[in-house]
């Protein structure tokens, strides 16, 4: 008689369990930053820029806000100007984010945001000392070819939402850059707070002073008045701010599992999250050479990561 051999059946509970956590959560960390960036998306229809950022940092004030009235900071302090300085770059990066978010592709937007660890590693070179490899350089090079293959300049000059998109990515490195010596002095809540806490005050002082002043075309990814959610959107806006505070959280506990090198790769999936999430919201397609360079910044990316790893 033929004997049959049992087919194991495949098993979606024992993979994720059987899949290293840090991995996981880094993967659920990047889809939940993707919603964010989708549920943002279809509320800017309605509601600015600003007052998104403002909705997006107030649920994060909350939630550290509470954890340390449980647990008191503990920290020496004496960088408060740097503090500052991370708050408010964060904030401006965030906010040109949004912008983007509202007027390019979803998968678009996030490439320029992701393009962070470039100048990172730039950054880290000129103000921390820190070296940079052949590996790196390459990665560097190969990160602004990619940039130039997004932006894909009219007559070699860049339009205002490439200058946006570039300068979110420069913004967010600026803001992660400070951390790196931040830790030194202050309690990684206190650091997260002045990002959040920033993030909140500057969009309320922002929307109060649009009525009384007269601002440019230039301008409007920073200024606007404040108009009131209602109905649905008061939903979309919430979930704003808790798809950004779960992405935070799952990305924070991705790190403390797993080496930062591989998380930092894994994190470049919500690229294609974005694009995904954007296309099922009405995007077109990526051309063939928006799609070259979204490949080539996430190889960047991956190659400034690894290269951190193996040091």
């Amino acid at each position: 008689m033929i004997k049959f051999q049992k087919i194991k059946r495949f098993s979606l509970k024992k993979y994720i369990l059987g899949m290293d956590r840090g991995i996981l959560f880094m993967l659920l960390a990047s889809l939940s930053f993707a919603f964010m960036g989708g549920f943002a998306k279809v509320v800017s229809e309605t509601l600015p820029p600003v007052e998104v950022a403002f909705f997006r940092n107030i649920f994060g004030v909350v939630l550290v806000g509470l954890s340390i009235y449980k647990v008191p900071l503990k920290q020496s302090g004496g960088r408060f100007l740097l503090l500052m300085f991370r708050g408010s770059m964060g904030f401006a990066a965030l906010l040109a984010y949004f912008y983007l978010i509202a007027h390019i592709p979803l998968g678009d937007a996030i490439t320029y945001n992701k393009t962070s660890p470039i100048f990172v590693a730039i950054f880290a070179y000129l103000f921390l000392n820190e070296k940079l490899g052949k590996g790196a350089l390459f990665a560097i090079v190969l990160g602004f070819i990619g940039i130039l293959f997004v932006a894909q300049p009219v007559g070699g000059s860049f339009d205002k939402y490439d200058m946006l998109g570039i300068f979110s990515g420069i913004g967010a490195a600026l803001a992660y850059t400070s951390i790196r010596e931040l830790r030194k002095y202050y309690d990684t809540r206190a650091i997260v707070m002045s990002f959040m806490g920033i993030g909140t005050l500057a969009p309320l002082i922002l929307m109060l002073v649009t009525p009384y002043i007269t601002v440019s075309s230039d301008l409007d990814w920073m200024f606007a008045e404040f108009v009131m959610p209602e109905g649905i959107i008061w939903f979309y806006v919430t979930a704003v701010g808790v798809f950004a505070t779960i992405s935070q959280l799952l990305m924070t506990k991705a790190y403390e599992l797993t080496k930062a090198g591989i998380v930092g790769t894994i994190s470049y999936t919500n690229i294609v999250f974005g694009v995904l999430i954007g296309i099922s919201l009405g995007d077109a397609l990526p051309n063939i050479w928006t799609f070259l360079g979204i490949i080539l910044v996430i190889s960047s990316g991956l190659l400034v990561a690894l290269a951190k790893d193996k040091k």
